[in-house]
């Protein structure tokens, strides 16, 4: 299959460049307009707990209904869920910050239902020889949304001057969460499955085998993501306290993204799989060093533009290792929704792991240099992800 002959491909790309667009404009600055109310890293922390726990359980939950009745349905209700959080957020104003578990269960909700349907999508549209352009082109999308959304959205809300360039900006965020709802209708009804198996995660993790190294390697690489996934941008703006600057520095570790998924999206092949991914984890994690020296733009510039140069060598592969298993043969076809639930909740299990050893250690102390000694123990998860993930990968670059 040409996936570039596929309409419905190409659609579902779309649908999952908008979603990403307008996450990328509001969620960029969504944990500052929280921090602007309340300077607590615990409290940010908690809130994307919230987020995470709802997201596992609506996966676990929702694979029933994505499995035996309409996943375009789930994908569609994930987005108008996601325009509701936003309206929420426009309501509650700068009392948010005393809701945070409520908006952060109804936020993960919303992230569970529209991942999950879009997994189990992506995974019916692609195949094992094309995966790797087809992630690829959703890291290109990605830095692209990353380039525009974020700078226009600094931009706009320092000249709006603070809380009407943050209501506007969430404004025009649900614009396009519903402008995606329509979108998503002329994506096909996908065909209906057999049963859902509510327990097949634990049945595939006391057969141990192959899925067992899945499961542990993406528990472990959830640990970095729970906690970078908000923290970063957060520093930028305390380093800065200017939401252009944030604006700006997402304009430019998107740019460089850009550059380094469109190379390994044409050039990075299966058989480069498992030595990719460990010079990967290994330069993520040197890029934090500078850190240890300062905490400014300038490393923290470092450290982005780091990130995103190399973490297509090691998102890549860790990508398409789990999806290549749940291909192997008509059992894994047949239980796919099941093993992509199993596959979320690793990485959900990690990352709530990695959030609270970083609130743990952040109610003690919250000075620079105990961030930055978080950063990096955190940062090498990726190199222990690589350990298990590695198994995956034979000499000759084929899942088994």
């Amino acid at each position: 299959m040409k996936l570039t002959k596929d309409p419905q491909a190409m659609l579902l790309l779309s649908v999952h460049g908008l979603f990403i667009l307008s996450s990328a404009l509001s969620g960029t600055f969504l944990n500052v307009y929280l921090w602007k109310s309340r300077q607590d890293y615990t409290m940010l922390g908690w809130f994307t707990i919230a987020q995470q726990v709802a997201l596992g359980l609506t996966f676990w939950a929702a694979g029933k209904w994505v499995k035996e009745h309409n996943k375009m349905n789930a994908l569609r209700l994930g987005i108008a869920v996601s325009g509701l959080f936003y309206l929420c957020v426009l309501w509650a104003g700068r009392d948010a910050v005393h809701y945070i578990w409520p908006l952060g269960l109804l936020f993960g909700v919303s992230l569970g239902l529209f991942w999950l349907a879009f997994n189990v999508v992506y995974f019916e549209v692609s195949s094992a020889e094309n995966r790797d352009w087809f992630n690829g082109w959703i890291g290109l999308l990605g830095s692209i949304t990353g380039i525009i959304g974020p700078w226009l959205a600094g931009w706009i809300i320092t000249m709006m001057h603070g809380d009407r360039g943050y209501r506007f900006i969430f404004t025009v965020s649900m614009v396009i969460f519903a402008a995606t709802v329509v979108l998503s209708f002329f994506l096909r009804k996908r065909p209906v499955q057999s049963d859902y198996h509510w327990l097949e995660g634990v049945s595939r993790l006391k057969e141990g085998g192959v899925w067992k190294y899945a499961v542990f390697g993406l528990a472990v690489q959830g640990i970095r993501e729970g906690v970078f996934s908000f923290l970063i941008t957060l520093l930028v703006f305390v380093a800065t306290d200017q939401e252009s600057k944030l604006g700006q520095y997402a304009l430019i570790t998107s740019a460089v993204s850009l550059v380094s998924y469109w190379a390994c999206g044409k050039w990075f092949k299966p058989k480069f799989r498992k030595t990719g991914m460990l010079v990967g984890s290994i330069l993520m994690l040197l890029v934090i060093l500078p850190l240890l020296f300062a905490v400014n733009y300038t490393t923290l510039l470092v450290l982005g533009i780091g990130t995103s140069l190399f973490i297509p060598l090691y998102m890549m592969p860790a990508i398409s290792a789990s999806f290549d298993l749940m291909g192997v043969n008509e059992e894994n076809v047949e239980k796919r929704v099941e093993l992509v639930v199993l596959r979320e909740l690793s990485l959900t299990i990690g990352r709530i792991t990695g959030l609270l050893v970083f609130i743990l250690v952040l109610s003690f102390r919250q000075d620079t240099l105990t961030v930055t000694l978080l950063l990096l123990f955190l940062g090498a998860s990726p190199i222990g992800s690589w350990l298990f993930i590695r198994k995956l990968f034979p000499s000759k670059g084929q899942v088994t």
